[in-house]
This record gives structure tokens, C-alpha cells and sequence, in this order.
């Protein structure tokens, strides 16, 4: 696999390969990519962009995401969890999404799920497999981040245990990732010291 370091732009700053263009990216991976989510309305909305995202570009979806925002009630759990066969109709109908019915149909699903948890136990449990050495050393380039670990194996098989549906290893590591369970940020990268002082 071909390794790539981190990419200085124009404006001086060096960054993952895959935030140095477009500017979506840039702003996503410099604000929000590896900061800690925590909240089970806010983790559940990442958990099923990252659901929707599979077979797809990150790119797609940071695009809808105020699309998907709209069409899902800002990701509140409850009122999601209360939609109909007539609002997965209403959806299939949305051009601000990804009209998959699959994946809609679990996003209901998985919201009907962690409606029955208590508050913050969709936290708890996420968090709950955050790795023990989350200052283990940083990637120098892309060959060095995995796609999968075993805490994203495990956090998956937690997930779908409880009844969570279009979760997998690789859907639960972007999780980790986004939402700063991990920091997989390059050495080189700005955003790499950052995202390790704002650690709670």
C-alpha cells in the first residue's frame, strides 16, 4: 500500500492527505474530524452518516449533511424512532439524502433501539471501547492508519448485539476516528495537536 505524509497547502498548514482539498474537507477535518462527540443524539447522527456513507465517498455525505439533518430531525432519537412506513416513504422521495431504503429503513430501526436505552447509555457504550492506548504513536502517513482494529470489531459486535443494524467493523473505526475515540490524524498534521488538547 502506498503510503501518503501529510500535504501542506497554500496557506501554509499541513494536513491529512484526504483534508487538504476540497474545502469541505479542509473545514470538516480542521473543525470537527477526530474532536470528541459525545452526547447520544450527536453519536447517533454519526453513526448513521458512517452507515450511509458505506459504498460511498465521506464527500457525498458531508454535502447532505444538512440535508439529512432536515430529513431526520436533527438525529433526535426519539422523534426518529417514532417515524412511520409513510415518513421511510417520505425519505425514499428526498433528494437531500441518500435515497436507500435499506439504509433509511435501519436508521429507524437503530433509533427505535437506543429510545429504549437509558439517557447516555448510547454514550457510555461507544465510549466504552475507546482504546487503552489512545496516545499510542502517530501515523507518519496513510499505510499507518488501519481500517479496522480490534476495538472497532468489538464495538460493532456490542452494536449489533443490542440490535443496531449497517454497523460493521470498518462503519465503527470511522466512528472511532470522527469522533475522537482515536486520534488518526498524521504526526505531521496541525490538526493532530489539537485534537489531543481538547480531549475530555
Amino acid at each position: 500500500m502506498t503510503s501518503t505524509p501529510a500535504i501542506t497547502g497554500s496557506d501554509g498548514l499541513a494536513r491529512c492527505p484526504w483534508g487538504a482539498a476540497p474545502e469541505d474537507y479542509r473545514e470538516y477535518h480542521d473543525t470537527e474530524w477526530g474532536r470528541e462527540v459525545r452526547g447520544d443524539d450527536a453519536l447517533f447522527e454519526r453513526l448513521s452518516l458512517e452507515a450511509f456513507q458505506s459504498g460511498l465517498s465521506w464527500l457525498t455525505i458531508l454535502r447532505r449533511r444538512e440535508g439529512f439533518r432536515a430529513a431526520f430531525a436533527g438525529f433526535a432519537i426519539t422523534e426518529v424512532a417514532a417515524y412511520t412506513e409513510a415518513d421511510v416513504d417520505r425519505l425514499l422521495a428526498d433528494p437531500g439524502i441518500i435515497r436507500n431504503r435499506l439504509k433509511i429503513e435501519a436508521t429507524v430501526a437503530n433509533a427505535r433501539v437506543a429510545a429504549a436505552w437509558a439517557p447516555g447509555e448510547l454514550t457510555d457504550l461507544i465510549w466504552s471501547h475507546a482504546p487503552a492506548d489512545r496516545d499510542r504513536p502517530a501515523p507518519a502517513g496513510t499505510a499507518d492508519i488501519p481500517a479496522t482494529t480490534p476495538e472497532s470489531a468489538a464495538l460493532a459486535a456490542a452494536l449489533k448485539k443490542r440490535g443496531f443494524r449497517f454497523v460493521g467493523p470498518t462503519t465503527a473505526y470511522a466512528l472511532m476516528q470522527a469522533c475522537g475515540l482515536v486520534n488518526d490524524h498524521l504526526a505531521d498534521c496541525h490538526a493532530r495537536a489539537a485534537v489531543a488538547a481538547g480531549r475530555g
